[in-house]
């Protein structure tokens, strides 16, 4: 069996899924489809030596040993002082919402406090208790935590459809018009698509024929990859996202992220994609024209690995359609309603959109 193999970059996100934005590692391992046991090693690896982890193999010393040991206590201590104030922002959804909130916690902590801690009224919380309440509102009730958990776990992207997909596959009996009044109830929208074509920019040297043709369909895994890049703004300038995807799966495969527009972004990418997929047999790679994938390491790279290079025409868009469905889907479900201060948030939620949500969770309507 082949080691896996993982570059620095990928290391340092999933690192910062687990310190920096509150995932647990099992529930990270399980996203990003590693064992747990060795994201919590880069944890550890990335607690003492900061940003200069992930050098190489080797020990850490004693005096690295205890600053490690005293970091993990200092983090278990606020995430025991902070746990009910984060919960409390987490519940401010409605009464009914908090109520269940007391009313699952009364072992843990008295009612009085808990009421007010979420802001509502002890007298409140007891009449919700005894009301009798209709077989609708129960049903409804029940469809609405579907809905609202299927919702989230999409980033607040799916509409009423795919959400419906969701019910019935989890075993809800249900109808499409029951889950759209449901939504409409707790005002959850579908992101819009944006509907214009995205701009070509100059000219390209033509280094090879379009040998793909607009033929996005694949019989099986690795036979067919396409690759691009686009850019995220933020307040530091702007981020360039390359990545490749296998037509099979739509999975991205492969990804990287860089300051600056070069041939090593795309490389990095196009390697990630061959470290996660083995050395693939009779692999198709399609591309725009761009001087990053016309370049002689990136197209000396391909030919190492027997890797038929293929590109689109000058000015037409089309030909890398299903690059172009992704980096709209990324920038219209993720990156449109933020604002990034520094590239390394940026850097974090595009991270978090591939590996912990369009990787192992989107529904992708092209395969079904």
């Amino acid at each position: 069996m082949t080691r896996r193999m993982f570059s620095r970059e990928f290391k340092q996100e999933a690192v910062k899924l687990v310190t920096k934005r509150g995932v647990s590692a099992a529930q990270a391992s399980r996203d990003l489809g590693i064992h747990a046991t060795v994201l919590r090693r880069w944890v550890r690896a990335a607690a003492v030596d900061g940003p200069a982890a992930f050098p190489g193999n080797g020990k850490l010393t004693p005096e690295q040993e205890e600053l490690r040991i005293l970091r993990r206590e200092v983090a278990k201590l606020k995430a025991e002082r902070d746990n009910l104030k984060k919960s409390g922002r987490l519940l401010r959804q409605g009464p009914a919402v908090m109520f269940g909130f007391v009313a699952k916690h009364r072992g843990v902590w008295p009612v009085s406090w808990m009421c007010d801690a979420l802001g509502v009224s002890r007298s409140g919380f007891h009449a919700w208790l005894t009301r009798p309440r209709s077989d609708r509102s129960i049903r409804d009730e029940e469809l609405s935590a579907a809905i609202r958990a299927s919702f989230l776990r999409s980033d607040r992207t799916y509409g009423a459809r795919r959400v419906w997909h969701d019910l019935l596959e989890e075993g809800y009996a249900c109808g499409l018009h029951c889950v759209e009044r449901l939504m409409r109830q707790a005002a959850f929208k579908a992101r819009p698509k944006r509907r214009q074509p995205p701009k070509d920019q100059g000219m390209r040297s033509v280094i090879a024929a379009n040998v793909l043709e607009r033929e996005f369909d694949a019989d099986g895994p690795n036979q067919k990859w396409v690759a691009d890049f686009t850019y995220v703004w933020t307040a530091q300038g702007w981020l360039y996202v390359a990545a490749v995807i296998d037509l099979f799966s739509r999975r991205v495969v492969g990804w990287s992220m860089s300051e600056q527009m070069t041939s090593q972004m795309v490389t990095d990418a196009l390697i990630m994609a061959i470290w996660r997929r083995g050395r693939p047999d009779e692999l198709l790679h399609h591309s725009d024209q761009g001087s990053q994938y016309t370049s002689e390491p990136f197209q000396r790279l391909m030919a190492d690995h027997g890797i038929t290079c293929s590109m689109s025409r000058s000015g037409n868009v089309w030909d890398n359609a299903a690059m172009e469905s992704f980096f709209s889907s990324l920038k219209t479900e993720r990156i449109k309603r933020k604002t990034y201060r520094t590239r390394k948030h940026a850097r974090a939620d595009v991270f978090d959109y591939i590996e912990r949500f369009y990787n192992p969770k989107r529904r992708h309507s092209t395969i079904g």
